[in-house]
């Protein structure tokens, strides 16, 4: 699976002081909650963009970054799929069903838990397959100081 991983880093230093933010967004998959629950024979599915920023003082590698949104998501995106991969991953997604702001809320329980990360910012849209608006859900969090 090679999907590209737009990605950004900006630093700063002033004397002492410094600063780096990473900024990774991943493309994932979700199936609507509601759906499932009210269809008999299955669900709508969204394409969903997660961008996180992160401040840390340590290094968090961008695989760390995308693998915490893509476990966090109802499915993996897929670049390629051979018919039979395609059917796992559909049964994956319904097997996890998630709405944008769970999703959001699954990246930053993570992050909040990974003591190199100081602040951070998720925010997520899925492009919705059948009404004529998106999903957003954004969270930002800041360590408190110790």
């Amino acid at each position: 699976n090679v999907l590209p991983v737009p990605r950004r880093n900006r630093a700063s230093a002033c004397g002492p002081e410094k600063d780096f933010v990473l900024t990774v967004q991943t493309a994932v998959t979700t199936l609507c909650p509601c759906s499932k629950a009210i269809a008999r024979y299955g669900a709508h599915n969204q394409r969903g963009n997660v961008t996180v920023a992160l401040r840390s003082e340590k290094t968090v590698w961008i695989e760390e970054v995308i693998a915490m949104v893509e476990n966090s998501a109802s499915s993996e995106l897929y670049a390629l799929l051979k018919r039979e991969d395609e059917k796992a991953v559909t049964e994956q997604a319904y097997d996890n069903p998630m709405f944008v702001e769970d999703m959001v809320r699954n990246v930053a329980q993570l992050l909040q838990k990974d003591p190199r990360v100081a602040w951070f910012r998720v925010h997520a849209v899925n492009q919705e397959s059948i009404h004529n608006h998106n999903a957003f859900a954004q969270l930002e969090w800041r360590r408190p100081a110790s």
